[in-house]
Protein backbone atom coordinates (compact mmCIF):
# COMPACT_ATOMS: atom_id res chain seq x y z
CA UNK A 1 0.00 0.00 0.00
CA UNK A 2 0.63 3.74 0.20
CA UNK A 3 3.77 5.26 2.71
CA UNK A 4 1.30 6.37 5.76
CA UNK A 5 1.86 10.48 5.93
CA UNK A 6 5.45 11.91 7.70
CA UNK A 7 4.70 11.37 11.63
CA UNK A 8 5.44 15.02 12.03
CA UNK A 9 2.45 16.00 10.07
CA UNK A 10 0.05 13.52 11.91
CA UNK A 11 1.24 14.45 15.35
CA UNK A 12 0.46 18.59 14.56
CA UNK A 13 -3.25 17.52 13.11
CA UNK A 14 -3.54 15.83 16.55
CA UNK A 15 -2.16 18.68 18.53
CA UNK A 16 -4.14 21.29 16.29
CA UNK A 17 -7.27 19.03 17.06
CA UNK A 18 -6.66 18.82 20.83
CA UNK A 19 -6.35 23.30 20.13
CA UNK A 20 -9.23 23.32 18.33
CA UNK A 21 -11.81 21.26 20.90
CA UNK A 22 -10.19 20.77 24.01
CA UNK A 23 -8.24 23.97 24.52
CA UNK A 24 -10.46 26.70 22.48
CA UNK A 25 -6.77 27.94 21.29
CA UNK A 26 -7.82 28.82 17.30
CA UNK A 27 -4.54 30.72 16.60
CA UNK A 28 -2.32 28.07 17.82
CA UNK A 29 -4.51 25.61 15.76
CA UNK A 30 -4.56 27.48 12.81
CA UNK A 31 -0.19 27.25 13.08
CA UNK A 32 -0.28 23.72 13.85
CA UNK A 33 -2.58 22.87 10.17
CA UNK A 34 -0.52 25.38 8.51
CA UNK A 35 2.98 23.75 10.03
CA UNK A 36 1.43 20.46 8.83
CA UNK A 37 0.13 21.45 5.63
CA UNK A 38 3.95 22.69 4.68
CA UNK A 39 5.70 19.38 6.20
CA UNK A 40 3.54 17.25 3.63
CA UNK A 41 4.53 16.54 -0.05
CA UNK A 42 2.30 15.61 -2.87
CA UNK A 43 0.78 11.93 -3.82
CA UNK A 44 0.46 9.46 -1.23
CA UNK A 45 -3.04 8.69 -0.22
CA UNK A 46 -2.40 8.78 3.64
CA UNK A 47 -0.90 12.31 3.17
CA UNK A 48 -3.98 13.65 1.47
CA UNK A 49 -5.96 12.77 3.80
CA UNK A 50 -4.03 13.71 6.47
CA UNK A 51 -3.86 17.51 4.27
CA UNK A 52 -7.63 17.45 3.60
CA UNK A 53 -8.48 16.60 7.68
CA UNK A 54 -5.56 19.86 8.53
CA UNK A 55 -7.38 22.36 6.64
CA UNK A 56 -10.88 21.02 8.05
CA UNK A 57 -9.69 22.23 11.10
CA UNK A 58 -8.24 24.94 9.74
CA UNK A 59 -11.00 26.09 8.29
CA UNK A 60 -13.27 25.43 12.08
CA UNK A 61 -10.42 27.57 13.83
CA UNK A 62 -10.51 30.14 10.95
CA UNK A 63 -14.41 30.71 11.36
CA UNK A 64 -14.15 30.45 15.18
CA UNK A 65 -12.27 33.29 15.09
CA UNK A 66 -14.59 35.34 12.76
CA UNK A 67 -11.93 35.22 10.01
CA UNK A 68 -13.83 33.34 7.43
CA UNK A 69 -13.02 36.09 5.03
CA UNK A 70 -9.46 34.09 4.98
CA UNK A 71 -10.77 30.84 4.78
CA UNK A 72 -10.85 30.26 0.67
CA UNK A 73 -7.55 31.94 -0.20
CA UNK A 74 -5.79 30.22 3.05
CA UNK A 75 -7.40 26.80 1.79
CA UNK A 76 -6.08 27.35 -2.09
CA UNK A 77 -2.72 28.29 -1.09
CA UNK A 78 -2.43 24.47 -0.14
CA UNK A 79 -4.29 23.17 -3.37
CA UNK A 80 -3.75 25.77 -5.76
CA UNK A 81 -6.60 24.95 -7.88
CA UNK A 82 -10.17 24.74 -7.31
CA UNK A 83 -10.52 21.92 -8.78
CA UNK A 84 -8.44 20.19 -6.26
CA UNK A 85 -9.84 21.28 -3.38
CA UNK A 86 -11.06 17.45 -1.45
CA UNK A 87 -15.17 17.08 -1.57
CA UNK A 88 -14.94 17.88 2.46
CA UNK A 89 -13.00 20.95 2.01
CA UNK A 90 -15.36 22.06 -0.76
CA UNK A 91 -18.25 21.34 1.05
CA UNK A 92 -17.17 22.94 4.13
CA UNK A 93 -16.63 26.09 2.24
CA UNK A 94 -19.80 26.71 0.71
CA UNK A 95 -21.60 26.36 4.00
CA UNK A 96 -19.90 28.46 5.65
CA UNK A 97 -20.25 31.21 2.78
CA UNK A 98 -23.63 30.43 2.66
CA UNK A 99 -23.66 31.03 6.67
CA UNK A 100 -22.37 34.32 6.53
CA UNK A 101 -24.53 35.12 3.51
CA UNK A 102 -21.49 35.46 1.38
CA UNK A 103 -22.50 32.54 -1.04
CA UNK A 104 -20.79 34.96 -4.00
CA UNK A 105 -16.94 33.73 -2.79
CA UNK A 106 -17.96 30.37 -4.19
CA UNK A 107 -19.43 30.73 -7.43
CA UNK A 108 -16.60 30.11 -9.32
CA UNK A 109 -14.79 27.67 -6.83
CA UNK A 110 -17.71 25.29 -7.16
CA UNK A 111 -18.54 26.19 -10.96
CA UNK A 112 -14.42 25.06 -11.64
CA UNK A 113 -14.68 22.36 -9.03
CA UNK A 114 -18.02 20.70 -10.30
CA UNK A 115 -16.92 21.19 -14.47
CA UNK A 116 -13.89 18.81 -13.83
CA UNK A 117 -13.85 15.45 -15.32
CA UNK A 118 -11.98 13.75 -12.54
CA UNK A 119 -14.44 15.12 -9.69
CA UNK A 120 -17.60 13.60 -11.66
CA UNK A 121 -16.44 9.98 -10.96
CA UNK A 122 -16.25 11.20 -7.24
CA UNK A 123 -19.29 9.41 -5.30
CA UNK A 124 -19.70 12.80 -3.31
CA UNK A 125 -20.68 14.54 -6.73
CA UNK A 126 -23.89 14.62 -6.78
CA UNK A 127 -24.83 15.87 -3.14
CA UNK A 128 -22.09 18.41 -3.92
CA UNK A 129 -23.93 19.32 -6.78
CA UNK A 130 -26.86 19.92 -4.96
CA UNK A 131 -25.45 21.66 -2.03
CA UNK A 132 -23.84 23.99 -4.87
CA UNK A 133 -27.31 24.70 -6.40
CA UNK A 134 -29.22 25.08 -3.14
CA UNK A 135 -26.25 27.47 -1.42
CA UNK A 136 -25.00 29.53 -3.98
CA UNK A 137 -26.40 29.51 -7.50
CA UNK A 138 -30.22 29.72 -6.30
CA UNK A 139 -29.77 32.05 -3.52
CA UNK A 140 -27.97 34.49 -5.97
CA UNK A 141 -30.93 34.11 -8.61
CA UNK A 142 -28.09 32.06 -11.08
CA UNK A 143 -31.69 30.42 -12.32
CA UNK A 144 -30.39 30.11 -16.13
CA UNK A 145 -26.88 28.89 -14.83
CA UNK A 146 -28.34 26.62 -12.48
CA UNK A 147 -30.58 24.63 -15.24
CA UNK A 148 -27.50 24.96 -17.73
CA UNK A 149 -25.45 22.77 -15.16
CA UNK A 150 -27.81 20.05 -13.70
CA UNK A 151 -28.89 19.86 -18.08
CA UNK A 152 -24.89 18.98 -18.83
CA UNK A 153 -24.21 17.17 -16.30
CA UNK A 154 -23.87 13.84 -17.80
CA UNK A 155 -23.58 11.88 -13.75
CA UNK A 156 -26.89 12.15 -13.22
CA UNK A 157 -29.70 10.07 -14.55
CA UNK A 158 -32.85 11.69 -16.22
CA UNK A 159 -34.96 11.12 -12.63
CA UNK A 160 -31.90 12.98 -10.69
CA UNK A 161 -32.20 15.96 -13.71
CA UNK A 162 -36.24 16.33 -13.51
CA UNK A 163 -36.15 16.54 -9.74
CA UNK A 164 -33.08 19.32 -9.91
CA UNK A 165 -35.16 21.34 -12.52
CA UNK A 166 -38.18 21.00 -10.66
CA UNK A 167 -36.31 22.89 -7.43
CA UNK A 168 -34.61 25.22 -9.79
CA UNK A 169 -38.18 26.58 -11.37
CA UNK A 170 -40.10 26.11 -7.70
CA UNK A 171 -37.17 28.24 -6.45
CA UNK A 172 -37.60 30.82 -9.34
CA UNK A 173 -41.02 31.25 -9.40
CA UNK A 174 -40.72 31.98 -5.00
CA UNK A 175 -37.52 34.82 -6.37
CA UNK A 176 -40.38 36.57 -8.70
CA UNK A 177 -42.99 36.28 -6.13
CA UNK A 178 -40.49 37.78 -3.44
CA UNK A 179 -39.41 40.77 -6.35
CA UNK A 180 -43.10 41.68 -7.23
CA UNK A 181 -43.88 41.84 -3.36
CA UNK A 182 -41.13 44.32 -2.61
CA UNK A 183 -41.86 46.19 -6.19
CA UNK A 184 -45.54 46.64 -4.75
CA UNK A 185 -44.62 47.81 -1.06
CA UNK A 186 -41.98 50.12 -2.78
CA UNK A 187 -44.85 51.78 -4.71
CA UNK A 188 -47.10 51.86 -1.60
CA UNK A 189 -44.04 53.97 0.33
CA UNK A 190 -44.23 56.08 -2.82
CA UNK A 191 -47.76 56.74 -2.72
CA UNK A 192 -47.82 57.71 0.56
CA UNK A 193 -44.73 59.52 0.25
CA UNK A 194 -46.75 61.68 -2.56
CA UNK A 195 -49.69 62.02 -0.51
CA UNK A 196 -48.28 63.10 2.83
CA UNK A 197 -46.43 66.11 0.62
CA UNK A 198 -49.67 67.07 -0.96
CA UNK A 199 -51.00 67.02 2.66
CA UNK A 200 -48.01 68.91 3.73
CA UNK A 201 -48.33 71.58 1.51
CA UNK A 202 -51.99 72.20 1.52
CA UNK A 203 -51.85 72.53 5.69
CA UNK A 204 -48.54 75.04 4.92
CA UNK A 205 -50.72 76.88 2.47
CA UNK A 206 -54.29 76.95 5.39
CA UNK A 207 -51.23 77.88 7.89
CA UNK A 208 -50.25 81.00 5.10
CA UNK A 209 -54.08 81.87 4.61
CA UNK A 210 -54.57 81.44 8.45
CA UNK A 211 -51.30 84.12 9.12
CA UNK A 212 -52.97 86.66 6.50
CA UNK A 213 -56.74 86.57 8.14
CA UNK A 214 -55.64 86.94 11.05
CA UNK A 215 -53.27 89.32 10.52
CA UNK A 216 -56.46 91.66 8.77
CA UNK A 217 -58.52 91.04 11.42
CA UNK A 218 -55.85 91.57 14.46
CA UNK A 219 -57.75 94.69 16.12
CA UNK A 220 -61.09 92.99 16.93
CA UNK A 221 -59.94 90.22 18.96
CA UNK A 222 -58.19 89.52 22.25
CA UNK A 223 -54.92 87.98 22.60
CA UNK A 224 -56.05 84.51 23.93
CA UNK A 225 -57.99 83.25 20.65
CA UNK A 226 -55.04 83.47 18.61
CA UNK A 227 -52.70 81.56 20.58
CA UNK A 228 -55.31 79.01 20.38
CA UNK A 229 -56.12 78.83 17.09
CA UNK A 230 -52.32 78.78 15.71
CA UNK A 231 -51.44 75.50 18.70
CA UNK A 232 -54.95 74.19 17.55
CA UNK A 233 -54.17 73.98 13.83
CA UNK A 234 -50.35 72.88 14.46
CA UNK A 235 -51.99 70.07 16.82
CA UNK A 236 -54.63 69.01 14.11
CA UNK A 237 -51.06 68.91 11.79
CA UNK A 238 -50.12 66.48 13.81
CA UNK A 239 -53.05 64.12 14.54
CA UNK A 240 -54.21 64.32 10.90
CA UNK A 241 -50.38 63.33 9.86
CA UNK A 242 -49.83 61.13 12.52
CA UNK A 243 -46.35 63.06 12.37
CA UNK A 244 -43.49 61.64 14.73
CA UNK A 245 -41.75 65.28 16.34
CA UNK A 246 -39.14 62.26 17.30
CA UNK A 247 -38.43 61.57 13.68
CA UNK A 248 -35.33 63.64 11.93
CA UNK A 249 -37.44 63.59 8.71
CA UNK A 250 -40.72 64.98 10.53
CA UNK A 251 -37.75 68.04 11.80
CA UNK A 252 -37.87 70.64 8.81
CA UNK A 253 -41.54 70.62 9.01
CA UNK A 254 -41.87 71.28 12.44
CA UNK A 255 -39.25 74.12 12.32
CA UNK A 256 -41.24 75.31 9.60
CA UNK A 257 -44.60 75.81 10.80
CA UNK A 258 -42.89 76.69 14.04
CA UNK A 259 -41.71 79.97 11.71
CA UNK A 260 -45.06 80.28 10.47
CA UNK A 261 -46.29 80.47 14.30
CA UNK A 262 -43.88 82.89 15.34
CA UNK A 263 -44.53 85.46 12.03
CA UNK A 264 -48.12 85.17 12.49
CA UNK A 265 -47.48 86.32 16.03
CA UNK A 266 -45.67 88.99 15.32
CA UNK A 267 -47.93 89.95 12.52
CA UNK A 268 -51.03 89.73 14.90
CA UNK A 269 -49.24 92.06 17.77
CA UNK A 270 -47.14 94.79 17.36
CA UNK A 271 -43.66 94.87 19.69
CA UNK A 272 -45.63 97.44 22.46
CA UNK A 273 -47.89 95.19 23.34
CA UNK A 274 -47.41 91.50 22.22
CA UNK A 275 -47.44 88.79 25.66
CA UNK A 276 -45.07 86.04 26.08
CA UNK A 277 -45.04 83.39 23.86
CA UNK A 278 -45.29 80.19 26.29
CA UNK A 279 -42.42 77.71 24.79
Amino acid sequence: GDPPAPPGAARLLEEAEDLLVLHRDFAAAVQRCEAGCDRLGTGTESSAEVKCSLCVVGIQALAEMNRWREVLSWVLQYYHDPEHLPPKVLELCILLYSKVREPQVMLEVGSSWLRDQTNKSLPEYGSLLELYLSRVLLPLGRFEGAEELVRGCDVLDSEQQVAFLRTICDSRCQWTQQKEMHSAEEQQDAAAETVLGALSQKLLTMLTLLRRVLRSISSHFYVLPYKKMLLATFLLYLVVVRLDPASPTSLPFIYKLVQLFRQAWAAVFPPIHRPAIQS
